[in-house]
């Protein structure tokens, strides 16, 4: 089966995102739920540890460097009461992380951004990084990419109360924020030429624009719109259907790391014993309206 096909099926389940009333808007995720899910993870052998020069350094330093965010509701949000971090890509690290270490807690987290995923790996700051990382060609030429463990495509945020813009179509001339360093940019030029597109350094930076009237609209990352939308706020509305390429998330790790054979196998694994369908349900599925579990991505 193609990818194409595949990736399909993460857009249908996630629904059309005009739906309204479909999203269990506000929603908290269920921590308890969450945190047995990763508990309940599997470990790794002594062997399989062996086998990878990448997974073997993590084992002997006791802690899995990671790059990530803290603040992507549905994929990796801090929960201030516990100090935890908990979203389908928190769940998707712990899970890495206690299958190496055995204890999913043994993380040294370290805040990235759209454009700084690819220095901290080159820099060597990080093990690897989990945020939300479409697999690009220029991404691939500095890093190596392990995954897809998801997909999305590309979607436009409105105010609630903005009838002039249904979609994509109707951004020629309006103001449109996006991220720096994100696929946003090529997007915009390819499918909202005359836009005129400002950058922002985060994704929160650019729904503040958006919600201060400065922007008209906010194109990104179809599943960060869902992420925004899923924290219940009321004041904004997805533009029409998802659109564009094909968006495969992937998980960065030094260029040339043996790294990427070890997590691709690691993602098989929890992807057949259903870890990565529960997971989804309960850090996506459950807060934003859908009972239809997508079909995980096909992995190289």
């Amino acid at each position: 089966m193609s990818i194409k096909t595949i990736l399909k099926s993460t857009v249908a389940a996630l629904a059309f995102a005009s739906a309204g009333p479909l999203f269990a808007q506000g929603t908290p995720i269920d921590t308890a739920a969450f945190d047995a899910i990763v508990a309940r993870g599997p470990v790794a052998d002594a062997a399989t540890i062996a086998s990878s020069t990448w997974a073997t350094k993590i084992k002997q330093a006791g802690t899995l460097r990671l790059g990530g965010t803290q603040t992507s509701n549905l994929f990796s949000l801090l929960n201030e009461k516990d100090g935890k971090l908990r979203g389908f890509d928190a769940g998707i690290a712990q899970l890495l992380t206690r299958y190496i270490l055995g204890d999913a807690a043994k993380v040294q987290f370290t805040q990235v951004s759209s454009s700084t995923r690819e220095q901290v790996l080159i820099n060597n700051q990080v093990d690897m990084v989990l945020a939300t990382y479409s697999i690009t060609p220029a991404r691939a030429e500095k890093i190596s990419f392990a995954g897809p463990y998801y997909t999305s495509q590309a979607g436009v945020l409105v105010k609630a109360n903005n009838k002039a813009i249904q979609s994509y179509n109707d951004l020629a001339g309006k103001k449109v924020a996006t991220q720096a360093g994100s696929t946003g940019p090529a997007i915009l030029a390819q499918f909202a030429p005359k836009a005129v597109v400002q950058e922002f350094q985060t994704h929160q930076e650019a729904l503040d624009a958006l919600r201060q009237g400065r922007v008209d609209a906010y194109v990104t990352d179809y599943t960060l719109l869902l992420n925004a939308l899923s924290l219940g706020t009321g004041d904004a509305k997805l533009a029409g259907a998802p659109f564009g390429a094909q968006d495969p998330y992937g998980i960065g790790l030094p260029k040339g790391s043996d790294g990427v054979a070890f997590v691709n196998a690691f993602l098989k694994k929890i992807e057949a014993d259903g870890t990565w369908a529960k997971l989804w349900t309960v850090s996506i599925g459950q807060r934003t309206g859908s009972t239809n579990v997508p079909t995980p991505p096909a992995i190289p």
